[in-house]
Formats: structure tokens, C-alpha cells, sequence
């Protein structure tokens, strides 16, 4: 029996626990298959879509409007702003680029509001103080319902929540970082701390470490075609999938396999053990891959199972 998607909230917002990257749209996928994807996913009770708009070129915007049209309201549109798209559009936090990226990607996506506008990447030539401003601008005219920021330091952080509250602005409400069991710099780098201080979603990017948890990689294997991994150089692929890396996800694999679940169950129901997590995004090329990752959601780890997969983990690194 299908058991309904939870959801958790992202400021006003709220959110499926697994979200859909669409990070392949316009890219690896052509808008029929970016069609069946967004299908199956709100079959399956996802309600976060999660674009941006250099995704595919500015495609997977396009894409994901064209599909979106007539069902709008199923959904919630995150995309974010920021990163180059060509010598014209070369991105940045600017308030002239803010306004115009905000309005580009409300016309790609056939909508009159975005729910969730990120700013990609940090830009380190243009105060925090001009960015939010202009986003602020944007809340108050109703484009955007919500603002967030991805790849922020948890200093940051609260340089931008200070900003917010001093001016009186709207405040970021999320923070889009890389987090996964293989990968936990958010955990040391304060990024979860900050998170929690001043009350704002977490949403983990690469929560399968770029497919390494997804089960489909073996140790001395060639990475399967259509995989990420296989579009990589050898030695990036040799580096991905290391005996060290392969040393946890083995050991996290039998674990998990012990009490009945995949790797990639595991991953995703590590990360939604977090109270911060707001919602997982992982992307997909296939429906069933959709489905597999809206399952994964069902599984509750435990207190005990936490320690018991760190202790898994520190003695994968021993071997």
C-alpha cells in the first residue's frame, strides 16, 4: 500500500520530503521523457521541482513549464539564479541581473509566481546586503514567494539573516547544499548549526554522493552507460569509486540489505532522519527511478540506527 508523502515546511511553503531535481531536463533528457518523469513523480506524491536556469541551457525551465501547464497548482516551483548562461547572462547577484534573471525564468516556466528563488552561487563581487534587497523586491511584488540561497558558508548564513532582520527584508528560508551520508561537510563546517539557529530548511543536493549510493556501481566495475559517472574521465571515475569510497558503500549496502532495504533507501532515509532536512531532491531520467526515490521516504531510522551506521562507517575506514 502506497503510504502518502509527508511533507515538511520551507518557510511558508510545504514541501514533499522528496523532491525531483530536474537538473537533467533539456540536458541528458528530451522534453518526452522530462514529461514521463514529472508524471510519475506526481503520481507519486512529490510536490517540489527543483530547476534552475542554466539547467540544459535554460531548457529544463522550458520543459518543466510546458509540463506543469494546467496543473501549476500540483506543484511547487524552486529555481534558482545566479550562475552564467552566456556572455550576455553572466549571472551574479547583482539587483539589474536579480530582476531580469526572476523575470526570465517566470516566462520560461509559463507561471506568474516562482515559490522558491534561489541564488545558486555566493557572488563574491556583489555585497549580500544589493542581492537581498532585490529579492526582497521581488516577495514584495509577488513574483516570488519564498527566497533561499545554495552553496552558502554557515558564516553566510548569518551575515544574510542579520541583513534580513536589520532591514526588515525577507530572509533567506532554505539552504541548498551538496549532504549525503558519503559526503558530510555541511555537518562539520556549521552549515546544519546555522541552519537550525535561525529556522531554515535544509534541502541536500547529491544526496546519492552524484548515484554512488544508488546501488548501481560495483567495485572494479566499469560505471554502467547512462550513468553520471560513465560521462566522467578515467581517473575521475577511479577517484568517484575508490577503495576507500567502495570500503562504506559496501558496508553501508549489507547494512542496509540486513534489514531489508537498498542503498539508496538508505540514503535518503539518513538524510530525512535530520529535523533540518526539509526536503531530499535527487534527479531521475527514468519514472521508475521517480518511484524508487518517493519509497525511500517510508523508511524511519531510528536513534540506535544512526549510531549503529556511523559505527559502520568508522570501521569501513579501518579495513
Amino acid at each position: 500500500m502506497l503510504i502518502p508523502m509527508q511533507t515538511r515546511s520551507i518557510g511558508a511553503l510545504d514541501a514533499s520530503v522528496v523532491g525531483l531535481g530536474c537538473n537533467n531536463f533539456g540536458g541528458r533528457i528530451d522534453e518526452a521523457a522530462t514529461k514521463a518523469v514529472v508524471d510519475a513523480a506526481l503520481d507519486a506524491g512529490i510536490t517540489l521541482f527543483d530547476t534552475a536556469d542554466i539547467y540544459g541551457g535554460t531548457r529544463s525551465e522550458e520543459f518543466l513549464g510546458r509540463t506543469l501547464a494546467g496543473r501549476r497548482d500540483r506543484a511547487l516551483i524552486a529555481t534558482k539564479f545566479g550562475g552564467p548562461i552566456d556572455d550576455e547572462r553572466k549571472g551574479g547577484g547583482g539587483a539589474a541581473y536579480v530582476a531580469r534573471a526572476c523575470d526570465d525564468s517566470l516566462r520560461r516556466l509559463g507561471t506568474d509566481r516562482i515559490d522558491l528563488y534561489q541564488l545558486h552561487f555566493p557572488d563574491q563581487a556583489t555585497p549580500i546586503e544589493e542581492t537581498l534587497g532585490a529579492l526582497d523586491e521581488l516577495v514584495r511584488a509577488g513574483k516570488v514567494r519564498e527566497i533561499g540561497c545554495s552553496n552558502f558558508s554557515a558564516e553566510m548564513i548569518e551575515e544574510s539573516a542579520g541583513l534580513s532582520a536589520e532591514h526588515g527584508w525577507a530572509r533567506f528560508v532554505s539552504v541548498q547544499n551538496e549532504y549525503s551520508l558519503l559526503r558530510r561537510g555541511p555537518e562539520k563546517q556549521g552549515v546544519l548549526d546555522a541552519c537550525t539557529k535561525h529556522d531554515l530548511a535544509f534541502i541536500p543536493y547529491f544526496p546519492l554522493a552524484s548515484g554512488v549510493l544508488s546501488g548501481k556501481y560495483t567495485r572494479g566495475a566499469t560505471p554502467p552507460a547512462g550513468t553520471r559517472l560513465a560521462a566522467l574521465p578515467a581517473d575521475r571515475q577511479e577517484q568517484a569509486l575508490s577503495d576507500a569510497v567502495m570500503n562504506r558503500v559496501e558496508a553501508l549496502d549489507a547494512w542496509a540489505r540486513e534489514r531489508g532495504h537498498t542503498l539508496l533507501e538508505l540514503a535518503f532515509a539518513w538524510l530525512l532522519a535530520r529535523p533540518v532536512v526539509a526536503s531530499v531532491i535527487a534527479g531521475a531520467t527514468r519514472p521508475e527511478q521517480v518511484a524508487a526515490n518517493a519509497a525511500a521516504a517510508e523508511w524511519r531510522l531510528s536513534v540506535a540506527d544512526l549510531s549503529e551506521i556511523d559505527a559502520v562507517i568508522a570501521a569501513s575506514k579501518r579495513v
